[in-house]
Order: structure tokens, then C-alpha cells, then sequence
């Protein structure tokens, strides 16, 4: 019997739209129909909030990337307010996908919430943005998923800390992840994985992995070892202009991803009995016979 949790495949479209509501759409379909993912994610964030003055008026630090003439401005273009969510939601769930978010700041956490997603990611940037977790902790009863990239051992046990003591602690999904786009495959450092199971595989819900590295290899060793939650970054063209582009998933990666997941999900089990229905044929056939 297979022990191991199917895979759950999350095509992370964050801000690879450009803006443009019409290209989420084209991603969320190509992802369902082509992809075979079990769920998109976006990014929502409160660029007033989340930015100072100064950076949000200065230049982009990449100007070849940027969608406004400040950083603010690029961050704004790329921005959909609430009611589109509500729409890229509701066009999900006629599809038969799951509809889920990142959020960045407090107002987009409670912004997000009130559309009731099956899950609300916590990027690795925010994941001690203690005030935004509370609220989720006492607001939202959906899954709460979090990224722990640039994050140290000790900040994971005060993050699973705070869960357990709002008793939420089994709706969270720890996410093993390096943050880098892309990531080389040195520091991608799968063995994490081991780690979180051992230390937090019994006290929440489950272990995920978010890739931000090349090719697709990694995510079926990444699954082997017990991250049963896929997230990789998903895009219709890798030369698109912008930061993620790079780094994520075309459509015929995404779809070959989760092809691999599956049939990894079906192989990884004990033989049922010494010598299998398929076998016996062959062994009938070929084996030599003792006299």
C-alpha cells in the first residue's frame, strides 16, 4: 500500500500576468487544461503599506524589468485590487482549479480573506510579520501555507510556535525553500526537507516544497523525500519581461512536472506479493525451471 501523500501541484503565477488580466486568465486555463495543476497562486500586496516613501518613488533597481517609471509605479502595474481577485477566483472554480494568494501585508491579508480560498500563502519575505500571521491565526479558517527561505531554525520554531498557540497549527504547511531566482542547484539544499518532517511532520498539517531552481528533477526528489506540496513559478514565456520570468516553469515544463509527480506517486510502493501478476507471465516464459 503507498504511504506517501499524492502530490499537490501549485503553479505560482504571481506577477507573471504583467498586469494584464486577460493573460491571468490564458495562465490559470493553460495550467488546469494543458498543466494538469491542482492549483494557481497569485501575489496581492499594499504597495503604501509595504514600501517606504523613498522606495517607493525611487527607480527600479532593474530598469529593463520594470512597468513604471518608479518602483512603486512597476509595483502598482502589476497589482489587482480585490474585485479581480474575486473574478480570477471565480474563473478558477468554473474550471475545476484551486484559486490561492500570496499575501505581503496586513490589508492584503484581510483583503484576500474575505474571498475565502482554500489556502493563503505567507511568502518567505513576511513570514515574521507576527501582526499579519495573528490576524490570519484568528480571522481566516482556510489553510495558512509558509515559505521558511531565508529564514533561520529558530524563527521556524517561533513561527510553529505561534500556530500551535492560537491552535491553528494543523491548517499551516511549512514550505522548505531558498530564496534566489533562480536558485543553483547547490543551495537549493533538499535535505531540509528531512529536517522539517522530523521536527514538525507530526505538529502540522504538511511539508511543501517551493522551487525557484532550474528544471524539473529536483521536485520529484523533493517529493521522494516527503513534500507532498509542489510550488513552482509558472509562465507562458521564460523572455517575458520582468524579475520571475527566468526562473519559472514554461506550460510543457508545468504539464511534465506533474506527470512525473503522478507516476512517481503510483511507483513509490512495496511489491504486493514475491512474484507480481505481470511477472508471473515472464517468469512462466523465462525462467529456467529447476530440474
Amino acid at each position: 500500500m503507498n504511504t506517501y501523500k499524492k502530490p499537490y501541484v501549485i503553479a505560482e503565477i504571481g506577477c507573471n500576468h504583467k498586469g494584464d488580466i486577460n493573460i491571468a486568465k490564458e495562465l490559470i486555463k493553460v495550467a488546469k487544461i494543458f498543466c494538469d495543476a491542482d492549483a494557481v497562486k497569485f501575489q496581492k500586496r499594499n504597495n503604501k503599506e509595504l514600501l517606504t516613501e523613498e522606495q517607493y518613488n525611487k527607480p527600479h533597481p532593474n530598469p529593463v524589468n520594470s512597468y513604471g517609471d518608479t518602483y512603486g509605479a512597476h509595483r502598482e502595474f502589476l497589482e489587482f485590487d480585490v474585485e479581480q481577485h474575486r473574478h480570477l477566483k471565480l474563473f478558477c472554480e468554473d474550471l475545476g482549479i484551486d484559486y490561492a494568494t500570496s499575501v505581503w501585508d496586513v490589508t492584503s491579508a484581510k483583503e484576500i480573506a474575505t474571498l475565502h480560498p482554500k489556502f493563503i500563502k505567507i511568502p518567505s519575505a513576511c513570514n515574521n510579520n507576527t501582526k499579519m500571521l495573528e490576524w490570519l491565526c484568528k480571522n481566516y479558517k482556510g489553510e495558512l501555507h509558509i515559505s521558511t527561505g531565508m529564514t533561520t531554525k529558530s524563527e521556524i520554531d517561533d513561527l510553529v510556535s505561534l500556530f500551535k498557540s492560537y491552535h491553528r497549527n494543523k491548517d499551516l504547511v511549512l514550505y522548505n525553500c531558498t530564496s534566489g531566482y533562480p536558485v543553483p542547484f547547490e543551495d537549493v539544499c533538499l535535505l531540509d526537507i528531512n529536517l522539517l518532517i522530523e521536527k514538525y511532520g507530526s505538529d502540522v498539517k504538511h511539508i511543501g516544497f517551493s522551487g525557484h531552481h532550474l528544471g524539473i528533477a529536483v521536485d520529484v526528489a523533493a517529493y521522494t523525500l516527503g513534500a507532498n506540496i509542489i510550488e513552482r513559478h509558472y509562465t507562458l514565456d521564460r523572455t517575458w519581461k520582468g524579475t520571475d520570468h527566468a526562473a519559472s516553469l514554461e506550460p510543457m515544463g508545468l504539464r511534465k512536472l506533474s506527470r512525473d509527480l503522478r507516476a512517481v506517486h503510483k511507483a513509490l510502493q512495496f511489491k504486493s506479493k514475491d512474484i507480481l501478476p505481470i511477472e508471473q507471465v515472464q517468469r512462466d516464459k523465462l525462467k529456467n525451471k529447476k530440474d
